[in-house]
């Protein structure tokens, strides 16, 4: 049988939101198959270095930048230097973002504002901002989306819409800027993070597993194994399309 190189083998990945949970593990997963890694973070220093430091254990190269990809100015600089140190990008995968509810009659504008900004302007300033450094041989774009993006979600109306109207801009993107760059979306459901931490454990952990026809709630490596599918040349005819990581739970006819 033929030896095949690792499937990022020569590719620079830049993972928007690495330091912890989805990101952290595509991070991981992408210097794992050869791809020189760069993440973005936005506050909690020590927790990217940890994950640059487990990338670099693989062999790869690997870097962090301090960024709110919120803020346009803080964004581009951030992504400046990431090419600048490890070529022009060839991967790019938007995981920054919050996960909060609350009901209707007590949202605040501020509350849905900053929703709004964490999820969706990220996503916006951080393909935006990635145009001029794309590879001249191609790109990809994977943006986290949610299945809750897909159906609604009562009390998480905010995160919800933000969610599904990353959907309806990685449709988009994937139009305007074929064919040299390629966009998709993963969207999990429930999975064993940080950031779902707190609602996993209110809802009882077995409680959520039944859910799933595949027995078990997601962790981070599942979404990941997905990413690096769509991140590599084997998904060279795919684009535009949402891929759906969620053990069967949300099954639909």
């Amino acid at each position: 049988m033929a030896n095949h190189p690792p499937l990022l083998a020569g590719k620079h990945v830049v993972v928007v939101g690495g330091s912890r949970g989805i990101g952290a593990a595509t991070a991981h997963l992408s210097a794992a198959h050869g791809a020189s890694v760069s993440i973005i973070y936005r506050q909690n220093e020590n927790a990217a270095q940890k994950v640059i430091e487990s990338a670099r254990q693989t062999g790869a190269n690997a870097n962090r930048f301090r960024a709110d990809a919120s803020n346009e100015l803080e964004i581009q600089t951030a992504l400046a230097s990431a090419v600048s140190e490890f070529g022009p990008i060839n991967g790019l995968v938007i995981s920054a973002g919050i996960f909060e509810g609350m009901p209707l009659s007590e949202m605040t504008v501020e509350f849905w504002d900053r929703t709004m900004d964490s999820n969706l302007k990220s996503t916006f300033l951080s393909v935006k901002s990635a145009l001029p450094h794309f590879a001249e041989s191609g790109a990809s774009v994977v943006i986290y989306t949610s299945t809750a993006g897909q159906r609604g979600s009562s009390i998480y109306s905010a995160y919800a819409t933000s969610k599904g109207a990353q959907i309806i801009f990685m449709r988009s993107m994937a139009l305007e800027l074929a064919p040299k760059v390629r966009v998709n979306c993963i969207a999990p459901a429930w999975t064993e993070t940080e950031m779902a931490d707190a609602s996993l454990t209110a809802l009882g952990r077995e409680s959520v597993a039944a859910g799933f026809p595949l027995g078990r709630i997601g962790v981070p490596d599942d979404v990941a194994g997905a990413t690096i599918f769509l991140l590599s040349n084997l998904a060279g005819f795919i684009t535009g399309t949402t891929v759906t990581v969620d053990g069967g739970v949300d099954m639909r006819g």
